[in-house]
């Protein structure tokens, strides 16, 4: 008879850094502390847990008691947990110094903790990139999770996947379990008889381990799982069939790990797990790759071929996504400058690391990149940090550098209260316009994109599955809010701040003619920046021009969205509307937009009247409900006829902390 089938379960328990407090609520009431509470009644259940550090932080200080059960499973020894970055950053996509802090900040936090240093760790998004490798041996990490693909990827079969292998860099060793994707997509949707079922075929077939490790969201945040997992009773009758067979028997990493030797050496691809590799396409590459995926499987060739039709990997949303670019090299530029200076304090470490988190950096499944706030909480601790930076260590006033590598240059102005970036791409438009005393970056928006789920969204509302058990997210297609076609147009340009029109024809082709004036010119136009304490100035000289129709229109992120506390207000304190809605104004001079959630306002004023209009700008995404609009920034669009052929036209955009 063979020998029990080892079922090595581990959930990764995370929630995006500035994430809103009630979404995080509402994820422990209906999925950690059920899942806990129910685990925590079987001591024979023995599984493994990774809460990313900054999760942990906040459960063990609202819900101290809840996490006492997973710190008592832990030194029961029923529970092994696993460590990370502490903010769950991708660790291929951040320097090596700062995946050695990440780490070991985590390793602490759980040793301090519960007495228990980790063996093992999650990767976030399972990204491999063998550049990892010395930053786990080094913080002492002995094993990680990655997906059975990416041994597919080497030319391994499923059945060879039930244990763990080894590899290497630069002689460092590091062991590698694959998680098995046929349990992935079975936990929790299929019946628990079925899973058991499936197990014990396993053990059947001699497996030694059947491996898991996935999100613990989809054991009650998921569409239906809730009800599914602990109303109906899910997973009791998983935990009691488990621990009733005598063919399946529950372990932890660390056991199975120091129990048997390792299957040998292998050397894995940079990928993540397929259905990564495809979000992180562009179109119309997204689009081929996913005709070619399913008429391979069509023809019943999916699983034989696919890991040798590889797709995207993590890096391409950089490219992809020059709003996620922009983010990422600001990161590293400001992890380089700390790392220049001797025993920072602790406060300047932990901005960087939150600036770290990888949630807002890309964009799948569901909302990462296309959710404001989360963007807004890496510019948060960014514009933060290099505040505190400039104070210890100032920094030019005045720079020009292509710190994005685009080919294009940034020119950079800075004071104490702003910072201003203007890319020289033909657009003489600027892309932030950070406030150190509000933290935050008014160009963060994100541009229209064709995404390959659009071409979901004539199809209507469906889901594939059938039988018995739920759904999966992956599999259903809804919609939250009405979305139509001219809904989710790609956008031409970029969206961002003084974009300028002729007659309503975008000017794309200034020239600088003078950066450290950050002065533009093209055929009869001359324009210029400044800042002076809170204020930029942006001005235009134009020459020749009578006539013309002429405007510049402002793509502002404010917090507030489409909110109650966003509102626009006028010369005479009238309000308007809110920032949800669409306004036009006529011979108006003037525009306040204030923002409760942001806890300031921006102010523009004209030395000329003319129009005015505001509008909200979407984006159309998925999310767990279905498709959904999201509101990006408050387009803003100054238009004026030109009075004469020597007309100079300023206005200027001040920023203020709101008055307590």
């Amino acid at each position: 008879m063979n020998s029990p089938v080892i079922l090595l379960l581990g959930v990764h328990a995370h929630q995006p850094v500035g994430n809103f407090p009630e979404v995080i609520e509402d994820a422990h009431l209906r999925c950690y502390k059920p899942f806990l509470e129910t685990l925590y009644a079987y001591p024979d259940f023995r599984f493994a847990a990774h809460f990313s550090g900054w999760l942990l932080d906040w459960l063990r200080e609202r819900y101290p008691a809840d996490m006492d059960l997973l710190a008592q499973m832990v030194k029961r020894g029923q529970v092994e947990l696993f460590s990370s970055g502490d903010t769950e950053p991708v660790l291929a996509a951040i320097p090596h110094r700062d995946r050695l802090g990440q780490l070991r900040t985590l390793n602490q936090k759980l040793q301090q903790w519960t007495g228990v240093q980790p063996s093992g760790a999650w990767l976030t998004e399972r990204v491999w990139e063998s550049a990892v490798v010395p930053a786990l041996a080094e913080t002492g990490i002995k094993y990680v999770t990655v997906d059975d693909y990416h041994f597919f990827c080497t030319g391994k079969s499923s059945d060879e996947l039930d244990g763990y292998f080894s590899t290497e860099e630069d002689s460092t060793r590091l062991d590698l379990f694959p998680i098995s994707e046929a349990l992935r997509y079975r936990l929790p949707f299929s019946p628990a008889h079925e899973v058991i079922g499936y197990l014990e075929n396993l053990a059947d077939r001699g497996q030694a381990a059947a491996i898991y490790f996935d999100d613990i969201e989809k054991f009650g945040i998921w569409p239906e799982t809730y009800d599914w997992v602990y109303n109906r009773g899910w997973l009791k009758a998983l935990i009691e069939g488990v621990l009733a067979s005598p063919k399946i028997r529950t372990g932890t990493y660390a056991d199975f790990h120091a129990q048997n030797a390792t299957r040998g050496i292998v050397y894995l691809p940079t990928t993540s797990y397929s259905e990564m590799n495809e979000w992180t396409l562009p179109m119309p590459a997204a689009g081929i790759y996913s005709s070619l995926l399913a008429s391979e499987k069509a023809a019943g060739r999916g699983d034989l071929h696919r890991p040798f039709v590889r797709g995207g990997i993590w890096r391409n949303f950089l490219t992809r996504y020059p709003e996620a670019n922009w983010m990422h090299k600001r990161m590293q530029s400001l992890s380089a400058r700390l790392a220049e200076i001797p025993n920072p304090p602790q406060e300047l470490t932990d901005d960087l690391y939150r600036a770290q988190a990888n949630d807002a950096y890309w964009h799948g499944l569901f909302g990462g990149l296309y959710l404001p706030h989360l963007r807004r909480a890496v510019w948060n601790n960014i514009i933060a940090l290099e505040g505190k930076l400039d104070a210890l260590t100032p920094r030019p006033a005045f720079i020009t550098v292509d710190l994005d590598f685009d080919g294009k240059n940034e020119l950079i102005a800075h004071n104490a209260a702003l910072q201003l970036v203007i890319r020289d791409d033909g657009l003489a438009a600027a892309h932030e316009l950070s406030s150190y005393a509000l933290n935050h970056n008014f160009g963060d928006t994100l541009r229209r994109y064709h995404e390959h789920y659009h071409d979901k969204i004539a199809g209507g509302a469906s889901s594939e599955h059938h039988g018995e058990g739920i759904a999966s997210a992956h599999d259903v297609v809804g919609f939250k809010h009405p979305v139509t076609a001219e809904d989710i147009i790609p956008d031409s340009l970029p969206r961002a701040l003084c974009q300028d029109e002729l007659d309503e024809q975008n000017l794309t082709d200034y020239q600088l003619a003078d950066a450290e004036t950050l002065s533009f010119a093209r055929d009869g136009i001359t324009k210029i920046y400044a800042i002076s304490a809170s204020t930029v100035t942006v001005c235009w000289q134009l020459t020749g021009l009578t006539g013309h129709r002429f405007a510049t229109t402002l793509h502002l992120a404010m917090p507030s969205c489409d909110g109650f506390l966003g509102r626009y207000v006028l010369a005479d304190g009238s309000i308007p509307g809110g920032f949800g809605q669409s306004i036009q104004l006529a011979d108006a001079s003037a525009l306040t937009l204030e923002d409760g959630v942001l806890g300031g306002s921006i102010r523009l004023q004209s030395s000329i009247p003319g129009e005015i209009s505001g509008r909200p700008q979407q984006t159309v995404s998925q999310s767990e409900a279905g498709f959904e609009k999201i509101m990006q920034s408050t387009q803003i669009r100054l238009s004026w006829v030109i009075p004469n052929d020597a007309c100079t036209l300023k206005i200027d955009l001040n920023i203020e902390p709101q008055k307590p």
